[in-house]
């Protein structure tokens, strides 16, 4: 405590000391994409691969790609959630999740939140298994949360990402056609 910097790291983390608490400043991305047509899509990988909704009763899915995957990347915000209110979540009928599997065995997953009054969908989480990063998939569950959102007949499919998501994430979001609308340096 008292010091000022403790390290800078290339993906523009900056932790210090503020009222003895170590924080740490963190670069956040708003990305968007408004038209189908603007949509690079991936293939799908092989047949081996289903994507299916998830039936709002089974939260718990939800919950085991949120902790599974967001462990690496200090997603937190629903560690404390009751189960009910992962009901209460899941069960809204805005929300929609998706779970990508490999000849049965899970992979990945995204939820999609409909905001219907400004006809606009947020893909809220997204997220590979780390057993199966690094294989392109993450480019296509991408694809494919962008395709099931502008099914829906919305103008505007958007995300935020930021310094602590996986690596390769941006370069995704911006590979498929998606562009950068704001930047915003937060502290955590």
């Amino acid at each position: 405590p008292g010091g000022s910097s403790l390290t800078f790291s290339f993906i523009w983390r900056w932790k210090s000391w503020e009222n003895g608490w170590l924080t740490e400043e963190v670069k956040r991305n708003y990305l968007e994409i408004n038209s189908l047509q603007n949509l690079k899509e991936s293939d799908k990988p092989s047949k081996d691969y289903t994507l299916s909704l998830v039936d709002k009763i089974n939260f718990q899915l939800n919950k085991f790609f949120y902790k599974n995957i967001g462990k690496k990347h200090k997603w937190t915000d629903r560690l404390i959630w009751s189960e009910e209110k992962w009901i209460n979540y899941v069960s809204d009928d805005r929300v929609q999740s998706y779970v990508l599997k490999c000849r049965g065995d899970l992979v990945g997953f995204f939820e999609l939140i409909f905001h219907t009054d400004i006809n606009e969908v947020e893909l809220a989480y997204i997220g590979i298994l780390e057993e199966y990063q690094n294989k392109k998939l993450g480019s296509y569950l991408l694809s494919q949360a962008i395709i099931k959102s502008f099914n829906q007949k919305i103008n505007r499919v958007w995300l935020h990402t930021c310094s602590l998501d996986h690596k390769n994430a941006i370069y995704n979001y911006l590979a498929r056609g998606m562009k950068i609308f704001k930047k915003e340096i937060v502290k955590v």
